[in-house]
């Protein structure tokens, strides 16, 4: 599972969509941080192809705990840009932040099966404001 989790976000700082979602379950699910739940591998691509228009972001100091074979989580701070208005945000203009985000993930024969962010939105509202 640890290694799962490792080359999940091995492929989402290299910027390869198509790697990190050959490691998604057709079915996954996807909890986005204070957003409504995804199902699909299709919803994960259309959130990862909105959050490349509006962010560029990389993932580091990443900790990975394990426990139960089908359950890990993650702890990492993300370092990234605001690139362009994402709706209902403050407006982009190159804006830089960096936060702590906590992810949960299940897994089923070698395959996330659900993806779960969570991070403060009032510190990000801070640091881009």
């Amino acid at each position: 599972m640890k290694s799962l989790i490792e080359n999940y976000y091995a492929a989402f700082n290299s910027g390869d969509r198509e790697a990190l979602l050959e490691l998604l379950a057709d079915d996954v699910v996807h909890e986005v941080n204070e957003g409504q739940a995804e199902t699909g591998k299709d919803a994960f691509r259309a959130f990862l192809e909105r959050m490349d228009r509006s962010y560029r972001e990389t993932v580091e100091d990443l900790a990975i705990f394990t426990g139960p074979e089908s359950r890990a989580a993650a702890e990492f701070y993300i370092r990234g840009e605001y690139l362009a208005t994402d709706e209902g945000l403050p407006e982009a203009k190159g804006q830089t932040y960096h936060l702590r985000v906590g992810a949960f993930f299940e897994a089923r024969i070698g395959k996330i099966t659900r993806v779960t962010n969570y991070y403060n939105l009032r510190t990000w509202l801070s640091q881009v404001s």
